[in-house]
């Protein structure tokens, strides 16, 4: 066998399409079978043009002109298969430029991987991005159930470690008919005329550096000196409370349903924590939360009703009203005091 006839074999038994082409006229003088099975077998005197119909010929002679070789892609329908090819044009000897080698490769599976590819990162790029958005979901709804520096360590650790806080102030506030007023209205307004106090209720915890706990159906709990320590807890949970019957008052003004309530301060220990394991909640134990809560059972309506012990840490700052002693459950008997705005107090009162 001779070695045209050796390579014409060779030519045909690879996965390459190949195309010997006459330079002048780019005419062809050879192709191997894959070549045929993709573009025809080509005519006598056919030329390039007459086989590759959707090539640009214009585009090709420019290329081997300037660059000496043309690279490129086409499709190509065989059967009921459509077939991405890539189609190679060079120089058969770089001195001799009288012969031109068509070089064809089917390059639809690689086409096909990459499509697969770039489905493949647009879907990991989209659930990455939903799974950012539902992190930041889940971490805001346990910012609002727990203070930063608790959800700091559970995000590290898994765990909450139970804490002690020897010295912190408590403000509980009740309203004052709620239970009739649940079951006049529509269960939609009691949530809205509630979602709209406590809001603002929030707003005014955060601004004297109170961390509002809980919300227990009417009932509002905030502390002060915790997870953060305070020198100043009394007054600001003391703040927190005269501003609250402050905003009821002007919001009763112009709303059509008027809303009364009754606040206790409480100041002592306290443990905080977060309690459950599928259910999680940040929840504050001890004398401090227990003392407010007994002291909010003994206000009247729109008042602020705080300990004797509070006294020399508001006094400078509030009017008090000696209430005498009570005998408190729990606590046995304590001097009670009733907070109000002082005079500079009231008049920023007014101002908000």
């Amino acid at each position: 066998m001779s070695i045209t006839a050796i390579s014409q074999q060779l030519l045909r038994a690879i996965g390459v399409g190949i195309a010997v082409l006459r330079g002048d006229d780019l005419h062809f003088l050879f192709w191997n079978e894959p070549f045929s099975e993709w573009f025809g077998k080509p005519d006598s005197g056919s030329s390039l043009p007459d086989v590759l119909r959707d090539v640009d010929m214009e585009e090709i002679r420019a290329a081997l002109q300037q660059n000496g070789r043309y690279t490129g892609e086409l499709s190509v329908k065989v059967k009921r298969r459509t077939l991405v090819i890539a189609l190679s044009i060079a120089p058969a000897n770089a001195d001799v430029q009288d012969l031109y080698v068509a070089e064809c490769q089917n390059i639809t599976r690689i086409r096909e991987l990459e499509s697969m590819i770039d489905s493949y990162s647009s879907m990991v790029e989209r659930n990455t991005r939903d799974l950012e958005r539902e992190k930041e979901r889940v971490e805001r709804l346990l910012l609002n159930l727990m203070p930063r520096s608790v959800y700091e360590e559970f995000k590290t650790f898994g765990v909450v470690t139970p804490q002690l806080y020897e010295s912190v102030s408590v403000v509980m506030l009740d309203f004052v008919g709620f239970t009739r007023f649940a079951s006049e209205h529509d269960p939609t307004v009691t949530l809205g005329e509630l979602n709209d106090i406590f809001t603002a209720f929030d707003r005014i915890a955060e601004q004297f550096g109170c961390e509002r706990i809980k919300t227990i159906g009417d009932a509002y709990l905030a502390v002060a000196g915790m997870p953060e320590p305070s020198p100043d807890h009394a007054r600001a949970v003391a703040n927190c409370a005269v501003r609250f019957v402050r905003y009821l008052e002007r919001r009763n003004q112009s709303h059509q349903h008027k809303w009364e309530a009754r606040i206790g301060l409480g100041t002592g220990s306290a443990v905080g924590s977060v309690v459950g394991i599928q259910k999680y909640v940040y929840d504050v134990f001890g004398s401090a939360v227990n003392l407010a809560a007994r002291l909010q059972a003994f206000a009247s309506p729109m008042c602020v009703v705080a300990p004797g012990t509070m006294e020399e840490f508001l006094a400078d700052e509030f009017h008090l009203t000696d209430l005498g002693k009570q005998d408190i459950r729990s606590f046995g008997e304590l001097r009670l005091m009733r907070v109000s705005p002082g005079t500079e107090l009231a008049r920023k009162a007014r101002q908000f």
